[in-house]
């Protein structure tokens, strides 16, 4: 059985320099029947003012990732990283036995739009670790988390993500028993059901068929 949410169904959280759409319970927004599924704790849909952003502040054992949608982020860290990640990049950090990090809007006169995804780790108490990449756009599916792809980054977590780019139909056989699948632009249709920008799904399945035109993009969480 699929369960679907809107992305006007999301919890928001506006702080003036931040307007952030919750996909599940986060900060001062909390829904006990969204919670995160299964090993995907968190997506925020992030928009930063100009100059504005996240200043330091802690983590621990916690896989947490970035993806810049527009503008660019000024990354720093306590393991001595100093990185701008542009619109296209996926940045992950471990944060592992602890790390301080801010993440800030680089530009002064355009807005950053990013999703902030935490998955809970596999294993408790790693060094911190920082990785960023871009990938290609081909229609189809490319991994961005996985242990054994080519190419992919790899992540302290029972967790695969990969990226759908639209312009041909992709199947994909689950490594877990469930998928989440999160829109990212145009429209993706998984199991009857289409879904835009925010709009979320969750499935139980041992695979899942992915349909969009040139303009779509989905992320694609294969978790246990």
């Amino acid at each position: 059985m699929a369960y679907v949410r809107s992305a006007t169904e999301r919890g928001r959280a506006q702080f003036g320099w931040l307007d952030s759409n919750h996909s599940f319970s986060f900060g001062s927004y909390y829904d006990p029947n969204h919670m995160g599924v299964s090993v995907l704790r968190v997506i925020n849909d992030d928009r930063v003012d100009p100059g504005a952003g996240f200043g330091a502040h802690g983590h621990r054992d916690m896989e947490i990732l970035s993806y810049v949608l527009e503008g660019e982020i000024e990354h720093r860290d306590s393991m001595g990283n100093i990185k701008r990640i542009p619109a296209g990049d996926f940045q992950i950090m471990s944060a592992g036995t602890g790390v301080m990090h801010s993440e800030y809007n680089a530009s002064a006169t355009e807005g950053l739009h990013f999703l902030q995804i935490w998955l809970m780790p596999n294993t408790l108490q790693v060094a911190p670790r920082y990785e960023q990449q871009a990938f290609p756009r081909t229609p189809g599916g490319k991994a961005i988390l996985h242990p054994e792809e080519a190419g992919a980054m790899r992540v302290y977590s029972d967790a695969r993500l990969w990226r759908y780019t639209g312009g041909r139909d992709w199947t994909l056989a689950l490594h877990g028993k469930q998928v989440y699948v999160h829109g990212v632009s145009g429209q993706v249709t998984v199991a009857g059901h289409s879904l835009g920008p925010g709009d979320g799904m969750a499935l139980e399945a041992s695979s899942v068929t992915l349909t969009g035109d040139a303009n779509t993009e989905a992320l694609v969480f294969d978790l246990p």
